[in-house]
């Protein structure tokens, strides 16, 4: 086991996370590309599906977002370790999540939401829909205001945020931190995380529904909130990261096992076929072991291998929130203005990918230059000096 000085993950930036939460929202973004041409029920798709994304997509699909939790709590930790005071770090995160959520809302989802709308039967143009019936509750077509798309992760981010501010502030972070390292204690963290988390889900999934939603996504909460406590500890413990150093071998074969348990579900169940309800609950078990053996996996590769600066490190960092805000739209509107062409699948996804990251490039780098436009695409101030440019990223 590799030693951990104590002040190596309690002061400095750990270049190894950025370059992390880097990649999970690239994969993101190609994850969401990819699903135009999967089988199963997506926003847009296209017209052939392609079977044989349907394997690698369930190794993905249990681990990616908790990854981003994960990677979230953990910049959430040094942010409060940065901010004056817990006021101050309170309103500092509600302004870098809320500005972006408000302008997705208000002006990034229309294209996609009218799109939805269109292929619903709506007659109206943008404007008209823009105007009018974008702002319903429950309109004659499409989903009613507000329809949060992918931005459900920026409110989800922020709801946990605070949940966890006004944890801190009534029983103290030395509190928040002594519990999650004593249930990770020794070779505990291989196992209990995983052991809660299938639990929960398992006694949730036949209760409630599984569906984004603030109010009704219960499932989602154990799991999400988890994964962001969890980085949330990290962020300030030597402890964690040498536990991890310590046990991250064994969640390989974890990961791999259980990564082809969920990809013979998926493949056997495609699309909107229903398994039966105990390999449903299989599958779910298997998805929780594989996230957490993910994570564990990831954030030692990160920490051993990835802990080191580059050129671009600072601006992918930088950019990749706001690549994140405007992706989702660009791939539905892209994908909709393209399929009358009658292009293959593979210049179809070729053309919304080139398309995809032109637009997450171009929306970066306009915000970037236009102080007004920073806060709506979550970007920090404009730094004072030069030399402070590469501290910036968006956490």
């Amino acid at each position: 086991m590799r030693a951990h000085p104590p002040a190596r993950h309690l002061s400095g930036r750990h270049y190894g996370l950025d370059w992390l939460r880097i990649g999970a929202f690239a994969l993101l973004i190609l994850y969401h590309a990819t699903l135009v041409f999967a089988p199963g029920h997506w926003v847009i798709k296209w017209p052939q599906s392609n079977a044989a994304l349907v394997v690698p997509l369930a190794f993905l699909t249990p681990w990616r977002l908790p990854l981003l939790f994960a990677v979230s709590g953990f910049a959430t930790r040094r942010l409060l370790m940065r901010s004056a005071s817990l006021d101050a770090f309170v309103r500092g995160r509600s302004k870098r999540l809320l500005i972006p959520l408000a302008f997705g809302l208000l002006v990034l989802l229309v294209p996609e939401l009218w799109v939805r709308a269109r292929l619903a039967g709506d007659p109206m143009t943008l404007g008209q829909y823009w105007l009018h019936e974008y702002w319903s509750p429950a309109p004659r077509y499409g989903l009613g205001f507000p329809a949060w798309e992918h931005l459900w992760f920026v409110l989800y981010l922020w709801t946990y945020t605070m949940l966890l501010a006004l944890l801190v502030r009534v029983r103290g972070l030395a509190w928040v931190q002594a519990r999650v390292e004593a249930l990770t204690a020794n070779g505990r963290i291989l196992w209990a995380p995983v052991a809660l988390l299938a639990a929960a889900r398992l006694s949730l999934m036949f209760v409630v529904p599984e569906q984004h939603g603030l109010f009704v996504d219960w499932s989602g909460h154990v799991q999400y909130g988890s994964f962001l406590l969890f980085g949330f500890a990290l962020g300030g413990s030597p402890l964690l990261w040498q536990r991890i150093a310590a046990h991250w071998r064994p969640a390989v074969p974890v990961a791999l096992v259980c990564g082809c348990v969920s990809a013979f579900v998926e493949h056997r169940y495609p699309g909107s076929a229903v398994p039966p309800h105990l390999v449903a609950a299989a599958e779910r078990a298997a998805q929780a072991a594989m996230a957490w053996a993910m994570l564990l996996i990831l954030l030692h590769v990160a920490d051993r291998w990835l802990d080191h600066d580059a050129a671009w490190r600072a601006r992918l960092a930088e950019g990749v929130f706001p690549a994140y805000l405007i992706h989702h739209p660009v791939i539905v509107v892209t994908t909709w203005a393209i399929l009358p062409l009658g292009l293959s699948a593979l210049v179809g996804f070729a053309v919304v990918l080139t398309v995809t990251a032109a637009a997450c490039v171009g929306f970066y780098l306009i915000a970037r230059a236009v102080p007004l436009l920073r806060p709506v695409a979550g970007l920090g101030a404009l730094p004072a000096t030069p030399s402070r440019a590469g501290m910036v990223a968006a956490e």
